[in-house]
């Protein structure tokens, strides 16, 4: 019977453990993109893409560009974390970076899973993680 009561308690604290979320589960939903078949992608599904025009930490994507390549937004309540930070661009507005590149969707994407703006003008490319 003495045996018994820690073997009980021992169970009781592994059970009420497994209930908790992990860590990982917990950062997975507050990162701005997440990875999929090898890339990464936002929170719409599409496909993430990065410009080779673009400076470390600075978008020069804009206008037109802009237009055909969307930059991915930020939530105002958003803050950098890891591999992630935030760029601010020239019309005041802020985008997510992964390693300091600015990150974009392509607009001619149509579905979760599209890559066609992969090496579009030999400038583009998908972020691999």
């Amino acid at each position: 019977m003495k045996l018994l009561a820690p073997t009980l308690l021992a169970a009781a604290l592994l059970g009420g453990c497994s209930m908790m979320p992990s860590h990982s589960s917990m950062m997975a939903s507050d990162m701005p993109t997440r990875a999929a078949d090898g890339r990464l992608i936002g929170p719409t599904g599409n496909t993430l893409y990065v410009f080779s025009k673009d400076g470390p930490g600075m978008s020069n994507c804009n206008a037109q560009c802009a237009a055909n390549w969307p930059p991915l937004p930020v939530a105002s309540t958003a803050k950098p974390m890891g591999e992630y930070s935030i760029v601010t661009r020239a019309d005041g507005s802020q985008q997510w970076a992964y390693r300091g590149q600015p990150l974009y969707y392509f607009a001619k994407d149509q579905k979760s899973g599209d890559m066609v703006g992969d090496g579009v003008g030999g400038s583009w490319k998908i972020v691999r993680p």
